[in-house]
């Protein structure tokens, strides 16, 4: 494809999505470029925190750009940073234009009625709020609606701030305008964190099926 990328640790061209670009800055220090327009020659790393790592050991980022570079000791912490940043601004755009659900019972029926592309619960979500949803997403999955991947990547405090509610614990990403450029957001947080998404709605289905 014309507009794929190839990352400097793993040597595999991919979409720009799934990559990070890096540039130089004035001084010479290598910046993250996540909205992919900064000026100047750029390198680019496949959205991963290893990848970074190993980037940044190997002196990849000098070699790409082909100039000495200085690459801060916190970087992968940055790029993380800057990630989550990103994910909670998009979300507060989302949830300001009608396409985030909050609290536990507008999370459950958002996904029960098929509308839900994801769900978010909150680090310190107790087990008991949780369960609620999960038999939301379990009966979506089996009633051929959809399965509805579930992460859990910021605190209350974080999701309340970006979302403009008090206490929020749950919350689902609807599947319609700017609630799919926020799953985007979260998917690539997500990724870039070595966190997996949790589907037990089709692992509970495969489990099933394997004792049969």
């Amino acid at each position: 494809m014309k507009n794929e990328r190839t990352c400097i640790v793993t040597r595999v061209a991919q979409h720009p999505d799934g990559l990070i670009r890096f540039v130089a800055g004035p001084d010479g220090t290598i910046v993250p470029d996540l909205k992919q327009n900064l000026p100047g020659r750029g390198c680019w790393v496949g959205a991963e925190k290893a990848l970074v790592e190993k980037a940044a050991k190997r002196n990849l980022f000098a070699r790409a750009l082909k100039a000495p570079v200085t690459v801060p000791a916190d970087l992968t912490a940055r790029v993380e940073s800057l990630m989550g940043s990103a994910t909670l601004g998009t979300l507060g755009l989302a949830r300001k234009a009608g396409a985030v659900a909050l609290g536990t019972e507008k999370v459950a029926a958002s996904v029960r009625s098929g509308k839900a592309a994801a769900v978010l619960h909150a680090l310190e979500a107790s087990a008991d709020g949780v369960r609620k949803v999960t038999a939301a997403r379990k009966f979506a999955f089996y009633a051929g609606r959809s399965d509805v991947p579930a992460y859990k990547l910021f605190s209350a405090a974080e999701m309340s701030l970006a979302l403009g509610a008090a206490n929020v614990i749950h919350a689902a990403v609807l599947d319609q305008g700017p609630g799919v450029a926020a799953l985007r957001r979260v998917k690539a947080l997500a990724r870039y964190r070595g966190i997996a998404p949790d589907r037990e709605a089709s692992s509970a289905a495969g489990s099933a099926e394997g004792l049969e």
